[in-house]
């Protein structure tokens, strides 16, 4: 299973910010694509979310959250603390 958190997010999306500022209060590593200028990111979100073009979308041990629910993304996080 990846650990790796990628999150999909656009410039000015604010619950994309309010989402990497959560990980980064953390210390929870992850990589940002930003879809809006990286068509592969784009493709491989919509993939992964059912076709969502809805952001972010975060991607946690193979579980894949569309926007930013702390709840659930805290519960998606147990698997790599």
């Amino acid at each position: 299973m990846d650990k790796k958190v990628k999150i999909y997010t656009t410039p000015r999306c604010g619950y994309c910010q309010q989402a990497k500022e959560f990980l980064t209060e953390r210390g929870i590593d992850y990589e940002a694509f930003d879809v809006s200028a990286d068509r592969a990111a784009l493709d491989e979100m919509k993939k992964i979310s059912g076709g969502s073009r809805s952001v972010p979308v975060i991607s946690v041990c193979g579980t894949v959250l569309v926007g930013f629910d702390r709840a659930q993304l805290e519960e998606a996080l147990k698997c790599i603390e």
